[in-house]
Formats: structure tokens, sequence, C-alpha cells
């Protein structure tokens, strides 16, 4: 069973995907600029929050197979980090039930050193859970950030202590791969996308945004200066302004699109 919330007062419906040891509750600096005018879908992914637990052979397909039932008409699709591979993996299998992609903070064709930088990662959260909750906030967020907010910090630390290991270790597995599977099919996809991260995120890195637009048909870069993973939590109005931009001009497209199909 997977845990949502419907929000907002518009019609076209927007998903929202977050990222891997968090939960629906990563979009709520961001929802609000977008409740006027969009139906808003908020899941909580599998294994994380209130929807049930991942297995360990769940797969990248299974969290955007997922998705699939919440969506009675095609929907704007935002994902964070984990939740923007999910909302690919979506484009992909599910293609009528998606206008557009937003990619926040995603990555894309990892080199073999980013690889093993991920799996030291994933080891570590296998060994010691506490202290690779401690490392990942530390490395979302600048310190500059931390100080002006630290009670959102320690926040999103004892929700990443309070996940069950067993599916946050499934659902980081999947961050931690996921990628080389997705790479060659990006081609694939149709539905306009944003490619947005920080300039200073070392995981998700600006390359990778550019990297990930360029190889899909319809995409567009976007790199915030001074910002690090977590864009909905750290600049949600410099988010709200891109993803706004980005909505305006998927709907133009799908507008001219519908004119001139028979």
């Amino acid at each position: 069973m997977i845990s949502y919330e419907w929000r907002g007062r518009g019609r076209t419906p927007i998903l929202f995907l977050h990222g891997v040891g968090m939960s629906r509750s990563a979009w709520d600096r961001l929802v609000p600029s977008f409740e006027d005018d969009f139906a808003l879908c908020l899941p909580d992914l599998r294994g994380h929050g209130g929807s049930e637990a991942a297995s360990p052979d769940t797969t990248l397909a299974d969290l955007a197979a997922d998705m699939a039932p919440l969506l009675a008409e095609p929907a704007h699709v935002v994902g964070l980090s984990l939740g923007a591979m999910v909302a690919t993996q979506l484009a992909l299998d599910w293609p009528d039930r998606v206008r557009s992609l937003c990619l926040v903070s995603s990555v894309c064709n990892r080199s073999a050193a980013q690889r093993e930088a991920v799996g030291e990662r994933y080891r570590q959260a296998r060994e010691e859970m506490d202290t690779a909750a401690r490392a990942a906030v530390a490395r979302w967020f600048s310190p500059d950030w931390l100080a002006l907010d630290s009670a959102l910090a320690d926040e999103l630390l004892e929700q990443l202590k309070s996940n069950d290991r067993e599916s946050y270790l499934s659902c980081y597995r999947i961050f931690a791969t996921a990628d080389a599977l997705l790479w060659p099919r990006l081609g694939e996809i149709t539905a306009p996308v944003l490619a947005i991260t920080g300039a200073d995120d070392g995981g998700s890195t600006p390359d990778m945004s550019r990297l990930l637009a360029s190889t899909v048909r319809r995409g567009r870069a976007m790199v915030v200066p001074g910002v690090r993973h977590l864009l909905p939590l750290e600049a949600p109005e410099v988010l709200a302004h891109h993803l706004r931009r980005h909505l305006d001009e998927s709907a133009t497209e799908l507008r001219s699109l519908d004119a001139i199909l028979p």
C-alpha cells in the first residue's frame, strides 16, 4: 500500500516524488507555490513514510509502477534525487501518464569513481545507519545553510535515522545502481524535461544535469548557484520559479502539438 495525499485547487496534476530516506514532507516548502493552480499528488515512495516496506528485491521499475495507479490522467512529474530516477522510469514505462519531467538533483551516467563513492556510502549505511545519516545531512547542505536552518537539519537527520533499515538499504541500493539502467534509455523519453541541480552538489553534479538534458529528446538544464542537493528545502522559491517556467513552456508546447496533430 502506498500512502499519499492530494493538495491544491487546480485541475492539472503534478506528482511530486521525494528522495531516498525522506518522505513527502520534503515538498512542504515548495507546494504552497502551486496549490492555487494545480492538483498536487504527494506520495511516500515504497519503503518510506507511511507506505509499505521495500523488500530486498525491490527494483526501480517497482517504485515507478507504484505511482502509475495514482494518476487518472497525465501529470507533470517532479522528482528529487531517487525520486528523479523513479520519475524517469515512470516516463519510460508509462509515457501516457507523464506530461513533463522536472528532475531535481538527479544522477546521470556516474563515472567509475562516482560509482565507487556511492557504493561506499551504501556500505557505510549497512554497517552504521546513524553515521551514514549524519554524513548525508552534512553532504546535502552547506555549513552556512546548516547554521541558518539547524532545526530543519535536525528534523531531517531524525527522519533518516528513523527509517526501516532494510527498506532504506533496498532503496539506497536502487539509488546507487539504477542510473546505469536508465542511461541507455534516456533517448526514448518524449516528454519535455527540465534537469535542475545545485552548483555545489557533489553527487548530482551540474555536469550530470547538462548531460541528462542533452541526451533526452527535449531537455533543458538549469544550475542554481550556491546550493547543494536539496533544492526544495534550501531554495524553494528559486526552484518554484524554474518549475513554473517549465510547466508553462511544457503546456504551450503540448497545445502546439495538439493543434498540428490530426
